[in-house]
């Protein structure tokens, strides 16, 4: 694709002497001169300086840096994602049930869709138009897939999952299992019944090996948008508003609700029953231990406003020094040492 093309489709500028032909992306360090690259980190500035690629995704204050052609940009990481996917568009998708998937005669697959080697439809499931169901495959009784969603190899979803349009669950997540719902009775655990299911937005993606309970008597939802990397755990009752997105190794216990446009990094926990409004940024490993009713970012075991996290955490780091000083002061005259 021409730069000039590509810029018009991602809606950037061109500075460009010449005008190169682009067949894909790559970094800075091992692009090409028919490929596309970005920058949009300073720690990569010599290789800005170095880079033989066909042309650089850029913001405007950094046009200078480069002497190549140009794709000028607000957000150049974001033109250059829009690019990736305009040069590397999937493999076309050829419809049809392979001859080894067992569907019931009760389901319901849309004419044009693809169901991939081994997998399981069960009773009254629905599946959209133009979707995927990838090999190995189990999905339960009362299924519903949107138009366009792809299950990659060996996702399950158990009975009663609902998942919109344009989604895309990686090979391993597990969408529909039973809360850890339990009641004790003197010291034996009881199970509690989990009756409710799981309800997926629009263009909502969910990594590997990532597990999504059902609710025990409310829904388990997630919203438009959202975006849950790998090995996250989203535990009965919880919802998840639109277009936030959880990095992996993330934990939430039941019933927490956490708004829209939220961010929560890698290794966070959630305790149980907490809100968490709109516009919500939680650091690395923190602990959310309590409600959260102001936007802004939090961190630390347990989590509390970032700014405040940082000047405790550098106050910490005093304490030694702090502690000699403290025991100085109060050595009585005679045990000064003798100058």
């Amino acid at each position: 694709m021409r730069l000039t093309d590509l810029a018009r489709r991602v809606g950037a500028a061109v500075d460009a002497d010449a005008e190169p032909e682009l067949h894909g992306v790559a970094t800075l360090a091992r692009a090409g001169m028919t490929e596309l690259s970005f920058f949009a980190n300073r720690r990569y500035r010599d290789q800005l300086a170095t880079t033989a690629a066909g042309a650089v995704a850029l913001a405007p204050s950094d046009r200078h840096l480069f002497a190549g052609p140009k794709l000028i940009a607000d957000n150049p990481y974001l033109a250059f994602a829009r690019a990736a996917a305009l040069l590397h568009p999937p493999s076309p998708m050829s419809p049809g049930v392979d001859p080894s998937a067992q569907v019931h005669a009760s389901a319901q697959v849309a004419a044009d869709s693809r169901v991939e080697a081994l997998a399981v439809i069960a009773a009254d499931a629905v599946i959209g138009v133009g979707a995927v169901i990838g090999a190995g495959c189990y999905l339960g009784q009362g299924v519903v897939i949107g138009a366009g969603t792809q299950l990659a190899p060996r996702v399950t979803l158990l009975a009663g999952t609902r998942v919109g349009s344009r989604c895309l669950i990686h090979p391993g997540a597990v969408l529909g299992a039973d809360g850890f719902g339990l009641a004790n009775d003197g010291g034996v655990w009881v199970k509690v019944p989990q009756l409710g299911q799981v309800v997926i937005g629009d263009d909502v993606e969910i990594g590997a090996n990532t597990t999504i309970d059902r609710g025990a008597l409310d829904d388990t939802v997630l919203g438009n948008g959202v975006k849950l990397d790998n090995q996250v755990q989203v535990a009965h009752g919880v919802r998840i508003g639109d277009h936030t997105a959880i990095a992996a190794c993330v934990g939430i216990s039941g019933s927490t609700v956490i708004g829209r446009h939220c961010v929560i990094a890698g290794g966070v926990g959630f305790v149980g029953h907490l809100e968490i409004c709109d516009g919500v940024t939680v650091t690395g490993m923190s602990m959310v231990t309590q409600s959260i009713t102001r936007p802004g970012v939090y961190s630390g075991i347990p989590a509390e406003e970032g700014r405040r996290w940082r000047r405790n955490i550098g106050r910490f780091h005093q304490l030694d020094e702090l502690a000699r000083r403290v025991t100085r002061l109060e050595r009585s005259p005679e045990d000064q040492p003798d100058e």
